[in-house]
């Protein structure tokens, strides 16, 4: 049988993010996975009732994750609320392969169950199957290298502005502050949206700020549950995205108006270029599907993962020290991405990934029947002592002069999935990262680590990466 991954130690048992160390490290050893004509034995069972297990993995998924692979190994399964039979789990790289290689017609993601769904419509995060891959074609070119170069000054002008308003001695929340930079990316990179843009554009403006405000709310969580079994927005969320909706249509069809292929640079503006291979362009509702779900996909997760590093860093000074001394070198080494994919590894935004097995699925010594919903666990895959030495450990070193693994570090997911602003996204953090290290110092306000917090699908710090300052240079 598969062997457990997890430590023994009793206080990762109960805290699985506070500091400690599992004894040695393993040897990776391979397990078969993918779809097969017959029904075998079934993963384990973990846990307690669909109502208990549910509640545990909105509260905490990590101690769902390494409890449930300490118990029974690479892959075991849980009722939930969530579907009718057992959801399998599984954090061995040669299963996450599987499932990112098997394509959509055997191994579809979930994401069209997504608590966004109702908000972002069927967009390329929702969309599932040939619609999907024709959204995320023509979504592609402003992701390219090229396209990336021309947001770098927008995201250092944006961080420029921001620590340049820190004050000595203050204490910040430093997801709250990365989420005002990606703001303004998203409002001048996303809309073209600047202090000179026109009425509707600077009401757009408003109304997104209006709703990225309501989205951390308690009002919105008890709005997500309302809407939680419905395709449509309900209650207080229809009502929310209804002003939004008139704001961001009016911009649409503005710029429409006065399109001039190749004029314009930011993504609204490429969009309305855009052709699949039938030559037709995204209508307006598309369109406007596409930008919400990069406003929402781009802001937060970047923003809290800002957060999650610094939050390690300020609580590992070697790290930390290390990382200022390479921002503030004419060649950083490296060590600055090393850092983020470190921090990336450790405490990932979105902690689990969906996928729906269409065909039987060995995944090593276990079969789970077709149609069964597979969760992959990152956070647990993350923390695996025979991929990762000292897995508990935050150690930037481990990533200098080494490309992540495609199946062994998924924080942008993976396959046909992967995140379509991956390199957007790591362009932001490399900039906020290196700024904020090149010009401040920063330390902990609490030595005790910041507890992980859930809100919809991502795992956010609970304090939001607060830190005390104490400088800051031109």
């Amino acid at each position: 049988m598969t062997t457990s991954t997890a430590t023994s130690s009793s206080e990762h048992r109960r805290r699985w993010w506070e500091s400690a160390t599992p004894s040695g490290s393993g040897e990776l050893v391979p397990s078969p996975a993918g779809p097969v004509d017959e029904l075998g034995t079934p993963p384990p069972l973990h846990g307690a009732g669909p109502l208990l297990q549910t509640l545990r993995l909105g509260r905490d998924e990590g101690r769902v994750l390494f409890e449930g692979t300490r118990l029974h190994g690479d892959v075991f399964r849980v009722n939930t609320l969530l579907e009718k039979r057992p959801l399998t789990i599984t954090s061995h790289p040669d299963h996450v392969k599987s499932l990112f290689t098997a394509g959509p017609a055997l191994a579809p993601s979930t994401a069209g169950q997504s608590q966004l769904r109702p908000i972002v419509g069927e967009s390329v995060l929702t969309a599932t199957g040939e619609r999907h891959r024709r959204q995320r074609k023509l979504l592609m070119p402003p992701f390219h290298g090229k396209a990336i170069a021309r947001y770098r000054e927008q995201i250092l002008d944006a961080t420029t502005r921001e620590i340049d308003s820190w004050q000595p001695g203050s204490r910040i929340r430093l997801a709250d502050s990365a989420q005002q930079v990606t703001l303004d990316v998203i409002m001048s990179g996303v809309f073209g949206i600047d202090y000179r843009s026109s009425e509707s554009e600077q009401l757009l403006r408003r109304r997104l700020r209006q709703m990225l405000a309501l989205s951390v709310s308690s009002l919105a969580r008890i709005s997500e549950l309302v809407s939680m079994r419905s395709s449509e927005p309900m209650g207080v969320q229809k009502w929310g995205l209804a002003h939004l909706d008139r704001a961001m249509l009016a911009v649409i069809a503005e710029r429409r108006a006065a399109h001039v292929p190749g004029e314009r640079h930011d993504i609204l503006s490429l969009l309305l270029d855009a052709r699949d291979d039938e030559g037709a362009g995204l209508t307006d509702g598309e369109l406007r599907n596409e930008l919400l779900t990069l406003v929402l996909a781009g802001h937060e997760t970047t923003a809290n993962s800002i957060g999650w590093a610094f939050e390690r860093l300020v609580r590992h000074p070697e790290s930390y020290g290390r990382l200022r001394d390479a921002a503030r070198a004419e060649d950083d080494g490296g060590y600055v991405d090393a850092t983020i994919h470190e921090a990336m590894r450790v405490r990932p935004v979105i902690p689990m990934l969906g996928r729906r097995v269409m065909s039987h699925w060995r995944f090593g010594d276990w079969v789970v029947p077709e149609r069964s919903r597979v969760l992959i666990g990152v956070l647990s895959l993350h923390h695996r002592e025979d991929l990762y030495a000292d897995p508990f450990r935050f150690d930037p070193d481990r990533f200098v002069g080494v490309k992540p693994g495609s199946t062994t570090w998924v924080p942008f997911g993976g396959g046909d999935r992967r995140c379509l602003g991956a390199t957007l996204a790591m362009e932001e953090m490399r900039i906020l990262t290196g700024e904020i290290a090149r010009r401040t110092d920063l330390s902990a306000i609490d030595a005790a680590p910041e507890r992980p917090v859930h809100r919809n699908v991502t795992m956010i710090p609970g304090q939001g990466g607060a830190v005390e300052i104490g400088s800051v240079m031109p």
